[in-house]
């Protein structure tokens, strides 16, 4: 089960730039100005563009992850943190503005590209999002930073916006996949089509779905460079090109299908994300933009398609994800997720629902006694013992410090009573497991037919309680 250790290791060995830093300065500014009566922060930034400087020197970095180290080509987080205005200059105070003009209207998240430059002065294009982390939306204190290095995409944007006839210079060489395509059999099919008198090309493939499949087998490729050969880990071209099949499935196809709709449509460039696969069958995230060359919109005899390799981004976003909804210590959803889902369950039809609230009994005594790791340790066990008492669907969450709830859509009061005696069973198995100190838990739990959620979760945290008191007396 992955604990503090593991998450700190996902940090440290990301294989993008990752951050922590502090924002609770620009924060307690921010709540100043608004005491002040300011409501329009580009106006007061108007105004005063000496604070967008100023809210820079207000962040604290907390820790930067290795690969943070070797892409602003620093020795340690010191000598980044000594040389931050170096790195941060120019341009990117523009992106910071936009940075805090998300922060002052709320918002948790925020994306934008712009250059930052090495020690050296190198420049750098980045692709930098930050998150403010779950239970710190009221004071900023904890937000992750992601920087991905986009230089050799934005080199060949400028390349390719630059002059289009220097494509096939850049082509073998380019630091990005791309390949050049012969759609001219897809072209002549749309043609015969409409002289068939088809209109709406979306309804006829819906009529005819092996149209997709069929205008896939009628791409032809005329070359791919080297990156791409690297990318889908290909000896040669021809070893790639006879193993198409392998690199475009499954997901490709609806994507495929959109493009040709585009293409019928009269758009002759096309953007999205999607997956491919490695010939080794290792899926590769990959952010596609096709285009026909011009001089070929009558035939498409000459089409580039340009696939940039964003699985470390895709990686980091799911990372990011992650850390939005599960708690870090157990490996649960959070508590933030668990509202979230019962608002969500509150308006379906997944009735009868029940709510199952547990407390650990006794853990001020194990943490005052031997401290707070086996405290730790003692919560991590309960959180194994739910993670096996209950079902795929069912929505397991630490609400607070030893506090777990659970929400079991499609779940009637007497198989939650069955429930209720697994956990107990499973809660004898782990003490027989791990010994002292003991697991115990209070159980409370409550069904609803229809309606108000939370206050299903209130009864079974009644219930709960209840429990708990019981078992002291027992005791």
């Amino acid at each position: 089960m992955p604990d503090e250790r593991y998450f700190s290791m996902l940090f440290e060995y990301a294989p993008i730039s990752l951050w922590e830093q502090d924002f609770s300065d620009i924060k307690a500014f921010f709540d100043s100005l608004r005491s002040q009566g300011v409501t329009d922060l580009d106006s007061y930034l108007d105004e005063h563009p000496a604070e967008i400087e100023a809210c820079m020197g207000r962040i604290r970095v907390v820790r930067a992850n290795r690969q943070t180290l070797r892409l602003y080509e620093v020795q340690d987080e010191a000598e980044l943190v000594a040389h931050l205005g170096q790195f941060f200059r120019d341009e990117m105070r523009t992106h910071f503005r936009s940075e805090l003009r998300a922060l002052w209207n709320g918002e948790l998240t925020w994306a934008g590209e712009g250059v930052n430059y090495t020690l050296s002065g190198k420049p750098i294009d980045i692709l930098l999002s930050w998150r403010i982390l779950p239970g710190f939306e009221q004071t900023w204190r904890q937000v992750l930073i992601a920087i991905e290095d986009i230089t050799p995409r934005k080199q060949a944007e400028r390349a390719l916006l630059a002059s289009e006839n220097r494509l096939r210079g850049l082509f073998d060489n380019s630091p990005i996949s791309l390949w050049e395509e012969d759609y001219s059999q897809i072209k002549a099919l749309f043609d015969r089509l409409r002289s068939e008198g088809v209109e709406d090309f979306e309804e006829y493939i819906e009529k005819h779905p092996e149209t997709v499949a069929q205008c896939m087998s009628m791409m032809r490729v005329i070359a791919v460079n080297r990156k791409t050969l690297e990318i889908f880990k290909a000896a040669s071209a021809a070893d790639l090109l006879q193993n198409l099949d392998k690199v475009f499935r499954d997901e490709m196809g609806e994507h495929f299908r959109l493009e040709l709709l585009n293409l019928w449509k009269g758009e002759l460039s096309y953007e999205t994300e999607g997956i491919n696969y490695a010939l080794d069958g290792e899926p590769v995230y990959v952010h596609l933009h096709l285009s026909v060359y011009p001089g070929y919109e009558e035939t498409f005899e000459r089409v580039v398609v340009a696939l940039e390799d964003i699985t470390a981004r895709h990686k980091a976003e799911e990372y990011l994800r992650y850390l939005g909804t599960h708690d870090v210590m157990t490996g649960l959803y959070n508590r933030m997720y668990f509202q979230e889902e019962l608002k969500r369950l509150g308006g379906g039809r997944q009735y009868p629902v029940s709510i199952l609230v547990t407390d650990l009994d006794g853990l001020k005594k194990v943490n005052d006694s031997l401290g707070h790791e086996a405290g730790d340790k003692l919560i991590r066990r309960a959180a194994e013992v739910l993670k096996a008492g209950f079902r795929q669907e069912d929505v397991v969450a630490r609400i607070g410090g030893d506090e777990f709830a659970v929400i079991m859509p499609k779940t009637d009061a007497a198989t939650v009573a069955d429930v209720m005696k697994r956990l107990n069973s499973l809660c004898q198995l782990n003490n027989k497991f791990y010994g002292l100190p003991l697991l115990e838990m209070s159980l409370g739990a409550a069904t609803v037919e229809q309606g108000d959620l939370e206050q299903a979760v209130r009864l079974a945290d009644n219930a709960m309680y209840a429990d708990k008191r019981k078992r002291k007396k027992e005791t």
